[in-house]
């Protein structure tokens, strides 16, 4: 098998998207941990729950839609529950499942944390775009995506 080498353009673009990823998600947490003493992470399992119907997911749902292992997801829920933002209950649908709720208390973590995260998400990447430029980004998203998430388990969720 030949290898496909980038060629100039290619490379550019690739290691610009790499520096991305690589600067992106410390600045979000580090607006996240200051304001609200939460990670990307946690506020990530808290928001995609309070889009879920009555803000309860099977953990196992919530760990497809976060990308993370039921080991990794448990010990985060165990922390926010701990803080009285999350309750964990057996699923009445399936006593060998656990289903995870966003409390009153997280509820209002997650409308108290939302405006600064979207102001940060706001100043570092959408802002930085022409109108033009964020549907090209939507559609690079959905374009990548459809290779890494072909399930669209973390695609279905949003975040704002």
């Amino acid at each position: 098998m030949t290898t496909r080498w980038l060629d100039d353009r290619e490379r550019v673009a690739w290691v610009r998207l790499a520096a991305v990823m690589e600067l992106l998600p410390g600045v979000l947490d580090s607006q996240l941990r200051r304001d609200a003493e939460l990670t990307h992470f946690d506020y990530f399992v808290l928001a995609m729950l309070s889009e879920a119907p009555e803000r309860t997911r099977r953990m196992t749902h919530l760990a497809a839609q976060t990308n993370a292992t039921l080991p990794r997801l448990s010990h985060v829920v165990r922390r926010l529950e701990e803080r009285g933002l999350i309750e964990r209950f057996p699923c009445p649908e399936d006593a060998r499942a656990t289903n995870a709720r966003l409390t009153a208390a997280g509820w209002a973590k997650v409308q108290a944390t939302a405006p600064g995260h979207v102001a940060t998400v706001r100043e570092h990447v959408i802002d930085a775009l022409s109108p033009a430029q964020v549907d090209q980004l939507a559609e690079i998203g959905e374009a990548i995506l459809a290779r890494l998430d072909p399930e669209r388990r973390v695609a279905e969720g949003s975040e704002g």
